[in-house]
């Protein structure tokens, strides 16, 4: 196969618009198929000369002079702090931080832990006793949530180091710049853009980009541009590099002992990148660079050489500079709080950060100003600039936050869908012997996984579930003996494929990243066992190096619901694999990666990703938890799919009306007709596909028995369409088994199966295998219908006897029953493991909804065995009726149809079958072969006028439909049992139920 390269174009463009250059466009074109993938190096930036990103035009200079001829010297010196404040304290902390507003200045605030909407009143309170407006800044390197309650997280810095395209960074700045002006937040401290060259970093890590000096330089712009381009000041953090340290500065100085070289090629690379692409805002941090400042002890904070003979001077930034948080170990071993602030401002910062005693500190400038000892032109420089971005982040037009509808504006639907692209993006699979992935071919698989560290229902094994049969092993302990292995090991059973994955991992390396040595071992043994092993990781990259003997290995950096959601949908193809390692690992370098296409099978995804509204879908919610209310459906599964993508995946009310037995994505349904498109067209598909059968070709041509009958002439083609002269339904059939007094004749059933009775009707009740050749008889004997055509031939009359007569055709040319056939030729190569007939017989302890309760034939409630009288005779298994299943299967064949027989890799139908099989071809009728059709012209209680003329389904009698449009990509799911616990209950028709929810989906496509 073609190697996959990874080309990355840089465009650079530098000419002024407003106060921000032009974006640097960078993209990631993938070329090729499947291999591992590395970076091309980035050529070093041609020098640029200092950009002035403060000035401004002459409207905003009348504004900071305006403001700045009234300020006070007490005023002007409060504009250097930035004070840390928190929203989830008492009051006496609020009036504190109202006075150091009110009566000592204070430029700005820094906001910690708390909550949005406790975050926006408090803004709006301190602001409102600010003389000249605050600035309020965030600790957001991920996002809001890093620092607030029920705020977004996005991906760490290390996870975003692994994507390849780096427009979807600056996607993912812009959005977090979005909800930070929601917010009344002006500054973001944020991008890391140190570069983690020491894995056993342990304050960096996972907040940097990686090891490589251009992907952290062009992710982070790409981050820096996002957060400006919605007026929030990114700044660069922590100038001159803190990614090779093995001490923490919030607890200790540590010391950086690099050459002048290395720091000057390495570490300064992406602050000088950034500064020369707009970068407004710089935070110093507290490390000890001996080699730009000898001065022992002292931290780059606080050195003038530092900050104004480096950062300033050679690097020419004319941003904003803040200190690193001014309360850390790093500053505060050796200096009281009064001399770190007075010396940070002495080497050229211009905001000091969550400083301590300000009071002290701001009287202490003031006296140095006084006495000569800091420059009045240095004051009034810095206040300037400081008022300069003020103006810039729109403070000269200050209002207070809205808080209507804070919580939904911050956590939006397309933010969420951004998230979950972010996290597709940077799965990263490690290895791949043998191309054991993308899992295929899964009839010959026998799955399990083992969830180290997760417990019970974990969204990783519920999400693997959806692609195949699994035996699921979850352990929130993690392995700690050979005893707790040997376990393991027994209740993996016969699997010949174990995905073992690691949760609650630790970042740190002294910890072995949370890896017991048990973890290992149980790797080894299942490999000695024959058994390929396939490990996730769901923490740090370091870790990798531990899993080296694994058949494939996958990266996925972090812990969230959105990213064990998303790997197993790499594992099976259903998502691509794209990501590349930020850093090196063992024996791999720094942007391997192995690369593969998706395989067309359905994802998981957000309505805006496919051009759909989540607020529009949601009304489904309402219609549905209405119509389980008003006793039309006792409950029903939903599931609307666009472009290959689930996008509205529920499940609503109980399994009875009575019943608190809430329906799930496992409760299977009688799915009645829909069998007719769900098993036996599919078989006549596939065996029209091989030939075996031809369309035009009588049916007495496979079936001698119809020879001389007065079904002899009628072709499959006429069967198909509904108008080969049969009549609707021969209700006699199974009636002629009931006795004449009431219940049924003895020598058809019994109460206990046997040789004798193997035929499964009901939970206690089993027939006789002769009353399904009895069944074929009777629809041989059944007469033909009267009805004719304008041109004289026989009528469109929907039929059960047509399918009937197709299962028997199925089942005579393939030479194995229906459901054998169907089984083993679609539903098991697929991964389906629910869907199909028969279910009491076929699962373990299958979850049911029932269906009506037979007082005319059965005597029981039907639970597991179909409901059709004429089905459940043949013990089940018919052409027009017995098929089982729920939505997320359903939607699965459905999608396979619509994607015109392939499905994870494998083709199943011919690319022409489909849409042969779908087109309407008779002129006696709207139908198409086997499948339903929109029929214009007239209304219908379950299909939406919007559906194309193109698009084909079904409906099931017991409360189903299942339909697809080819034009707009769509598959919609409905399962329910209206007809619990009688059809007599036809409200599902009378409401238009149905119709209801399928004009809501095609109200919420936009594009």
């Amino acid at each position: 196969m073609k190697s996959k390269v990874v080309s990355l174009k840089l465009v650079i463009c530098l000419s002024a618009v407003g106060l921000l250059t032009a974006f640097s466009l960078i993209r990631a074109d993938l070329i090729g198929s499947r291999k591992s993938a590395s970076v091309a190096p980035i050529h070093a930036y041609a020098p640029h000369k200092p950009l002035d990103v403060l000035s401004l035009e002459k409207a905003g200079q009348q504004w900071v002079d305006s403001v700045f001829q009234t300020m006070t010297p007490e005023q002007k010196i409060g504009q250097f702090f930035m004070v840390a404040t928190f929203s989830n304290r008492d009051e006496h902390h609020y009036q504190y931080i109202e006075t150091l507003v009110r009566d000592y200045h204070i430029g700005g605030l820094i906001f910690f832990q708390g909550g949005p909407y406790r975050q926006a009143v408090l803004t709006n309170r301190y602001q409102s006793k600010a003389k000249v407006p605050l600035l309020i800044g965030i600790d957001g390197e991920w996002g809001l949530g890093m620092r607030l309650d029920s705020a977004m997280d996005f991906p760490k810095q290390m996870t975003l180091g692994a994507i390849r395209d780096n427009e979807i960074i600056y996607r993912m700045g812009l959005e977090i710049g979005r909800q930070c002006q929601r917010l009344g937040v002006h500054i973001n401290f944020a991008p890391v853009s140190d570069i983690n060259s020491n894995p056993a970093n342990p304050v960096i890590g996972v907040r940097s980009f990686g090891e490589s000096k251009e992907n952290v330089a062009i992710k982070a712009s790409a981050y820096m541009r996002g957060l400006q381009a919605n007026r929030i000041i990114a700044t660069a953090k922590h100038f001159p590099g803190h990614g090779d340290t093995n001490a923490d500065s919030h607890h200790t100085l540590p010391t950086i002992s690099r050459s002048s070289e290395q720091l000057r090629d390495v570490d300064l690379f992406p602050f000088r990148k950034l500064i020369a692409d707009s970068l407004m805002g710089v935070v110093t941090g507290h490390l000890y660079v001996p080699v730009l400042d000898k001065t022992p002890a002292l931290a780059a904070t606080l050195s003038e050489k530092v900050v104004t003979e480096l950062l300033k001077k050679e690097l020419g930034f004319r941003g904003l500079v803040f200190t690193d948080a001014l309360n850390m170990g790093g500053v505060t071993r050796s200096l009281r709080p009064v001399d770190v602030n007075m010396k940070a401002l002495m080497a050229g910062n211009d905001i000091l950060l969550y400083p301590e005693n300000v009071k002290e500190a701001a009287r202490a400038i003031l006296e140095a100003v006084q006495q000569g000892q800091i420059s009045q032109e240095l004051i009034d420089e810095r206040v300037k600039k400081i008022l300069r971005a003020k103006y810039w982040s729109g403070l000269n037009t200050y209002s207070p936050i809205a808080l209507a509808n804070l919580d939904k504006e911050l956590n939006s639907d397309e933010a969420n869908a951004l998230k979950r692209e972010l996290s597709a993006q940077a799965v990263t699979v490690v290895s791949n012997n043998q191309k054991v992935l993308p899992l295929s071919r899964l009839d010959t698989l026998k799955l399990a996984s083992v969830a180290i560290g997760a417990g019970v229902g974990n969204t990783f094994q519920k999400t693997l579930s959806f692609y195949a049969p699994f035996n699921h092993v979850a352990l929130a302990e993690k392995p700690a003996s050979e005893a707790d292995v040997s376990d393991i090991l027994a209740r993996v059973g016969d699997a010949n494929v174990v995905l073992l994955s690691f949760h609650r991992m630790s970042q740190s390396a002294y910890r072995r990243y949370g890896i017991t040595k048990p973890s290992l071992d149980l790797i080894a043994r299942l490999k000695q066992q024959g058994k390929k092993v396939i490990v996730n990781v769901f923490g740090s990259p370091y870790s990798l190096s531990q899993f080296s003997n694994a058949d494939a290995l996958i990266c996925a950096y972090e812990d969230y619901p959105e990213m064990e959601q998303t790997v197993p949908q790499v594992l099976f193809g259903a998502l691509p694999a794209r990501g590349v390692l930020p850093v090196s690992t063992g024996s791999w370098r720094e942007t391997h990666g192995y690369a593969y296409d998706a395989t067309g099978r359905l994802s998981m995804g957000s309505p805006e990703s496919v051009g759909m509204k989540t607020a529009v879908l949601a009304r489904i919610d309402d219609v549905t938890r209405g119509a389980v209310a008003n006793r039309v459906v006792p409950g029903c599964q939903i599931i609307v799919a666009r472009r290959g993508k689930i996008v509205y995946d529920k499940n609503f009310g109980t399994l009875t009306f009575n019943s608190n037995d809430k329906v799930t994505d496992e409760t299977l349904y009688d799915l009645a007709s829909v069998t007719k498109v769900m098993a036996t067209l599919q078989a006549v598909m596939m065996l029209y596909d091989r030939k075996a059968i031809d369309l035009n070709q009588k049916v007495s041509f496979y079936l001698p028995e119809l020879r001389g009958s007065n079904k002899q002439n009628i072709t499959i083609y006429d069967v198909l369409l509904h108008q080969a002269g049969l009549i609707s339904y021969y209700p006699s059939l199974w009636d002629r088994t009931r006795a004449p007094g009431g219940g049924l004749k003895p020598e058809y059933y019994s109460l206990k199966p046997d040789s004798a009775h193997p035929l499964q009707v009901a939970t206690t009740l089993w027939a006789t295998p002769a009353l399904k050749d009895s069944v074929w008889k009777w629809v041989i004997k059944s007469p033909m219908a009267r009805q004719v055509d304008t041109d004289g031939k026989p009528a469109y009359i929907y039929s059960d006897l047509g399918f009937l007569t197709m299962q028997k055709l199925v089942e005579r040319v393939s030479g194995k029953s229906l459901d054998q056939f169907i089984e083993n030729e679609l539903y098991r190569p697929m991964g389906l493991k629910s869907v199909g007939f028969t279910p009491l017989l076929k699962l373990a302890n299958p979850k049911i909804a029932p269906t009506e309760k037979d007082t005319y034939f059965r005597n029981t409630l039907l639970v597991g065995t179909v409901h059709d009288q004429m089905a459940a005779v043949q013990g089940g298994v018919s052409g027009h009726a017995g098929l089982f299943g729920n939505a997320h299967e359903i939607a699965q064949l459905l999608q396979m149809n619509l994607q015109k027989g392939i499905y994870g890799g494998q083709r199943f139908l011919q690319s022409a079958t489909v849409p042969y099989f779908t087109q309407t071809l008779s002129t006696r009728s709207h139908r198409a072969l086997g499948w339903d059709k929109p029929n214009p012209g007239h209304s219908s209680s379950y299909l939406s006028s919007q559906a194309s003329l193109r698009s084909f389904g079904h409906t099931g009698f017991t409360g189903n439909v299942i339909w697809a449009d080819p034009d707009e990509d769509l598959v919609f799911v409905f399962l329910s049992n209206r007809i619990h616990p009688t059809a007599a209950n036809n409200s599902i028709n009378t409401t238009a139920l149905r119709k209801k929810i399928h004009d809501i989906i095609y109200a919420a496509i936009t594009e």
